[in-house]
């Protein structure tokens, strides 16, 4: 039975994660599946933006603990298709939708996302030292960037989570939202990004990408780069004609 739901509208599509009974945790079948509807998603021009959510009580607890065993060696758990490498391969702007708890993969999956909003109910978690392991989803780069690395070493280090309220604070999510009016908020958003010029908008997930890892002179170099191959497209002459005839632009994606 998938445990995926995929709906598209509008030009968002909402990927939900509908494994309720089990947190919602990964099974390498559901793995499959998201790694099949990125790859969907990539190449479907009705897809503008991803709206990534859960079912129940938690947005994702990570990988299935019992279906880790079934790997040979620790070479093959290694080598294994990885699911928050499926999202972070998604060209489109993703916003997470944190619906409840977020921990280990459930956590890396959020911040594969490109703009996080959360429950003010939501948890997030780096608990694999619990259980005697680290995260490999890049847990580590990502919380460093997002929140710090003091904070991010106390979460690593201690496995315990931290509340909304927190999450917030340190800048690991933008909002927080009643349970009930947090689809609706990722949904507002979505539309306004939707709106956007989409090759204008992949672009420049490709150019934050290249803020995290280039030194400062190669990133102005490389963003002017990408200014340039945006300028010339069908969408930015629309633009300009919009801007000047007062009107809003219709984008085509070309």
């Amino acid at each position: 039975m998938p445990h995926i739901d995929l709906s598209i509208t509008d030009y968002v599509a909402t990927l939900t994660l509908n494994r309720p009974e089990k947190l919602n945790a990964v099974t390498p079948e559901m793995t499959d599946e998201i790694r099949g509807i990125a790859q969907t998603i990539n190449t479907d021009p009705a897809v503008r933006v991803v709206i990534l959510t859960g079912t129940g009580k938690a947005f994702c607890a990570g990988s299935d603990i019992k279906e880790l065993d079934t790997y040979p060696t620790p070479w093959a758990f290694r080598d294994r298709p990885d699911y928050c490498d499926a999202v972070r391969g998604i060209r489109k702007p993703v916003i997470a939708a944190v619906n409840g708890y977020a921990f280990g993969g459930g956590l890396e999956l959020t911040m594969s996302c490109d703009i996080r909003l959360a429950a003010d109910t939501a948890s997030f978690a780096a608990p694999e030292i619990k259980l005697g392991w680290i995260g490999g989803g890049g847990m580590a780069a990502f919380l460093t960037h997002s929140i710090g690395p003091s904070n991010a070493a106390k979460m690593i280090y201690t496995g315990d989570p931290v509340d909304a309220g927190q999450a917030l604070a340190w800048g690991l999510v933008s909002s927080l939202h009643p349970v009930d009016e947090l689809l609706p908020a990722a949904r507002e958003l979505a539309d306004r990004i939707a709106q956007r010029a989409p090759i204008a908008a992949q672009t420049g997930k490709l150019n934050l990408r290249a803020a995290h890892s280039m030194p400062l002179e190669n990133c102005i170099q490389y963003e002017r780069d990408l200014q340039t191959v945006t300028f010339g497209t069908e969408d930015a002459a629309e633009g300009r004609a919009a801007f000047q005839q007062k009107r809003n632009p219709q984008f085509n994606g070309r």
